[in-house]
This record gives structure tokens, sequence and C-alpha cells, in this order.
């Protein structure tokens, strides 16, 4: 099993500090699958007239945030798949304000947008499944960083409970 206490600092950079000390203590797996059961839960109880507000102008919406959660989650198996795989090609970052705003979040309902979630994380946890003690070590390059195939993993976790933590203090 693999729990963030076994991930040293070398296996990311000081970015994803935050998001990987928000996975908690679980071991992988079962982190991922109880983020996705409490990220499920908590969107399921936004009411549908918050779903398209905005605290500030130019900030997204709560639509928004759950695309972004899935397209990042998206990228991040990908890098995942690469680096396990041993890919040496460095891969670019991605400019998420770009993919917030034609990604047209807010023309979807709640529930396309959650069937969405439900199934890029199952394939996330399948794929975190189906990789070996080794391909976990793995090191690549993606945004100008280091990053191991664990390390990509907690982020995960990390990176979508931050997001829900926001809507939590500035969209309810």
């Amino acid at each position: 099993m693999l729990y963030v206490t076994d991930l040293p600092e070398t296996e990311y950079v000081q970015f994803y500090a935050n998001y990987i000390k928000l996975a908690g203590k679980k071991d992988l797996i079962s982190g991922l699958t109880a983020s996705f059961k409490e990220t499920l839960s908590f969107f399921e109880s936004i009411p549908n007239d918050k779903l398209e507000y905005r605290y500030q102008d130019g900030k997204w919406t709560v639509k928004d945030i759950l695309q972004h959660i899935i397209d990042t989650e998206r990228i991040f198996a990908y890098r995942a798949l690469r680096f396990a795989r041993q890919d040496e090609t460095v891969l670019p970052g991605f400019e998420e304000n770009q993919y917030a705003v034609t990604a047209h979040a807010n023309k979807r309902t709640k529930e396309d947008l959650l069937e969405e979630y439900q199934t890029v994380r199952q394939a996330t946890i399948c794929l975190f499944k189906s990789f070996c003690k080794d391909m976990f070590l793995q090191i690549g390059k993606a945004s100008g960083a280091n990053m191991s195939v664990r390390a990509v993993g907690f982020v995960t976790i990390g990176h979508e409970k931050h997001h829900c933590q926001v809507i939590k203090s500035r969209y309810l």
C-alpha cells in the first residue's frame, strides 16, 4: 500500500505540497475512493441556485470548478500513465482558465457533470490499481517539473479537496 507519509519531497515540487498535505493519511487507492464518495456527495448537496454563482466577477462558477476538477484529473491520469510506462517525453502544462472558458460547463446539468466526474474517477482508480510497485516510483516531467506516479495520485486527491474547500468557503 502507498501512503502519503512514504512520499519524499523529492518526488514533487513545492507548488504541489499543499495538495499532498490535503490528501490525508489513507493509502492511495482508499484515498481516491474516499475522496470520490465525499466529493460526489458534496456536489449532490449543492442547491441548483448556487451552481452558476460567482463570488466575484471573473471567478469560476461551481459548475466551472467541477469541470476543472474533471479536466485536471484526466490530465493527471494521463501524466501518471505516461510516467508509469517510462515515457520520457516532457509533457506540457495546460491553461486552466482557457479550459474553463471553452468547456461551457454552465450549459450542462449538474447530473451530466456528476456522471462525467464519476466516470473519470472510476477510470483513475482502475488505472492506479493496475500499476505495480515499481511503476509508482517512476518519475516523469510535466509543466516543467519532475513528479512521481504516486505523487500524481496524491495530488489528484488534494487538488479535488482544495477546490471543495474553496466552494465551501466562498460559494455556499
